[in-house]
């Protein structure tokens, strides 16, 4: 883990009141090989399914074109070309904005109809230079194009006119909430919290701009991203004993000094980081519940969460792969979540970097064939978790056996 920028990406969203799906869409992609990090976001002409289906369009091919370096305005004229024509309108419409960040060198941003985006630098507004491209076959439609340097602490935001036109016709807010109204709340968050996450930012703004509609209902799909650049958020995890007992110190010294939070998940693990360390595992007994389906955990000096093993990490993989993108909030068919789980599941949100290590000496008690068919042996629930980490949470993450 030796990247000092981290670059995290997220977008929130409200659906139109009485619609199933969102009219608008997103998706990031990091291309770790060219140090890029790509971003899009698109709103579809009107809401539900037939929006949700010209935004989605959108955003995988600009995400396809950008990633292969195509041409501007190509692509757009690509993308207006290829969007099916509302039956009604009779028109084929979407809008997109696109982030090309690149750590280092020139970012590019591609916008076409959204509200501008905001380019945050030390809690104010930088002033953006954008390039006017007009395509011959679609000369109504204006593209945008921003060539920017990013640096640590930047935060880059973009919201669909969901939040610029909220409130639109009311008293407080004739015109809309606006992009200035936006970026004074967002920079009044920031004030308040500098370190604020993209995830916890870009929640913010949406509840605040459905609050500017009439009985605080959303009359328009609302949708937020956030880029935020930063020093990566550490987490370690040291799971299973080490495969040779000469190396127990070693091991247990991996939680000492560690610039980040800590994990010791399984009960033969804490015992050898307690007895290596000169530590002591304690119990809350009024933490334990009947109902929770995995062991509560436990507490030891210096390291943020102790938990079982095997039975909890299986649980907080199962509920991650059943829960969304965008919080922890778990699917109800999985039933009550316990607290060691909630509390693994939070250090994950709220980490950037996530280093597992897995112990690799076998364990006899999880060969047992009485044991439930589906609990997997230590390293595959580890891969799963890693898996999921990465690809629908966008961690940086690495495993690593001892």
């Amino acid at each position: 883990m030796q990247s000092e920028v981290f670059v995290e990406m997220e977008c929130s969203q409200l659906n139109h009141e009485g619609e199933a799906v969102c009219g608008d869409d997103f998706l990031f992609e990091r291309v770790e090989v060219e140090n890029r990090n790509l971003a899009v976001l698109s709103d579809g002409l009107g809401s539900g399914i037939k929006a949700n289906l010209l935004s989605t369009m959108t955003t995988t091919m600009a995400l396809r074109f950008i990633r292969s370096n195509m041409d501007v305005l190509q692509s757009a004229e690509i993308i207006m070309d290829t969007l099916p024509v509302c039956e009604i309108r009779k028109i084929s419409y979407a809008t997109f904005t696109i982030f090309d960040l690149q750590i280092g060198g020139k970012s590019r941003i591609i916008e076409m109809d959204n509200p501008f985006f905001i380019h945050l630098r030390n809690n104010c507004d930088l002033a953006v230079e954008r390039d006017s491209l007009v395509s011959a076959r679609w000369p109504l439609r204006k593209v945008y194009l921003s060539e920017i340097r990013v640096v640590i602490g930047d935060r880059l935001v973009v919201f669909s006119d969901g939040v610029t036109q909220a409130g639109l016709g009311c008293k407080e807010y004739k015109f809309g909430w606006r992009r200035e109204g936006a970026l004074a709340f967002i920079k009044e968050q920031v004030a308040k919290n500098p370190n604020i996450s993209a995830r916890e930012l870009s929640g913010a703004v949406v509840l605040a701009a459905r609050a500017c509609n009439p009985n605080n209902i959303c009359i328009d799909d609302i949708s937020c991203m956030v880029i935020y650049l930063r020093k990566p958020r550490r987490l370690r995890l040291l799971t299973g004993p080490p495969f040779r007992v000469e190396s127990d110190k070693q091991f247990a010294e991996l939680i000492c000094n560690f610039d980040g939070k800590t994990i010791v998940c399984g009960g033969t693990t804490a015992k050898i980081i307690a007895r290596e360390l000169g530590k002591v595992i304690e119990f809350d007994i009024k933490s334990i519940s009947q109902n929770d389906s995995v062991p509560p955990p436990a507490v030891m000096g210096g390291i943020d969460l102790v938990t079982e093993g095997i039975l909890t990490l299986t649980d907080v993989v199962r509920r991650l792969e059943a829960g969304d993108s965008d919080s922890v909030t778990i699917n109800p068919s999985m039933g009550k979540l316990p607290l060691a789980s909630r509390r693994m599941l939070e250090l994950f949100r709220n980490s950037d970097e996530i280093e597992m290590v897995v112990g690799t000496r076998v364990n006899e008690a999880h060969q047992d064939p009485s044991l439930p068919i589906d609990l997997e042996i230590r390293r595959n629930i580890v891969k799963r978790l890693g898996e999921i980490l990465d690809k629908r949470y966008r961690k940086r993450v690495i495993i690593r056996y001892f």
